[in-house]
């Protein structure tokens, strides 16, 4: 199983960096690729780049991303997390959308995706749900670029798998970002995990055991 998540991070890899690097030539032959240190700090979102501001973090700044990872990786277990009543449990196989509406669905499901190397589709979907909420500009600026260096970035080992159509618009985006930057990202991922993982999640065994455990009787006192 290890050697197949290698293997695919290494073709979403080579997808991305070709993307990458299309969008480096065409912001070039515009003219707007930064020719000095000094301003690929200022405008290096991609992180394709080998500018200084890629290694050196401040204090203050490292501790605004500790803060923000903690909240938007939140609970990680299903048995951490409100155990789902068993109608909730029971709606799931409708549809994904009953999984997602539902919090103990989501900590259930985000599990299961980590036994798939999944998770950070999860982890992507829940922070861009947090950074709709923001309204603060600057607050939302620091989010945006955190999101992108922990999801969208190819240097990062939780990038997510985007085409790249929906790279060129993040890029697009990125010049003035807002709470909505990723929205097309976030809707591929969501019908990404609606497509490929929600299906394997109800014939799994972690669905199948957990009904069980919902319809048990509980202990005679």
């Amino acid at each position: 199983m290890g050697s197949e998540r290698v293997e695919m991070r290494k073709r979403q890899m080579q997808v991305h960096q070709e993307a990458a690097a299309s969008v480096l030539q065409a912001r070039h032959r515009m003219g707007n690729t930064p020719t000095n240190a000094s301003n690929a700090c200022c405008f290096c979102w991609c992180c394709c780049c080998s500018c200084s501001c890629l290694t050196v973090r401040s204090e203050d700044e490292t501790i605004q991303r500790s803060t923000f990872e903690r909240r938007t990786e939140g609970t990680t277990n299903c048995e951490e997390s409100p155990k789902p009543s068993l109608d909730d449990a029971r709606s799931w196989p409708m549809s994904f959308e009953k999984v997602m509406k539902s919090a103990a669905g989501r900590s259930c499901f985000r599990q299961f995706l980590r036994t798939e190397f999944s998770e950070e589709n999860m982890m992507f979907w829940l922070a861009c749900e947090e950074l709709k909420k923001e309204t603060n500009k600057t607050v939302v600026e620091e989010k945006v670029r955190q999101i992108y260096e922990d999801f969208i970035s190819i240097l990062s080992p939780k990038e997510v798998s985007l085409d790249s159509r929906v790279r060129d618009v993040i890029n697009r985006n990125m010049l003035e970002p807002t709470s909505h930057t990723f929205d097309d990202a976030q809707q591929q991922i969501y019908t990404l995990m609606q497509r490929d993982s929600y299906p394997r999640y109800m014939n799994s065994s972690a669905y199948t055991d957990l009904m069980k455990s919902l319809e048990e009787p509980p202990p005679e006192p």
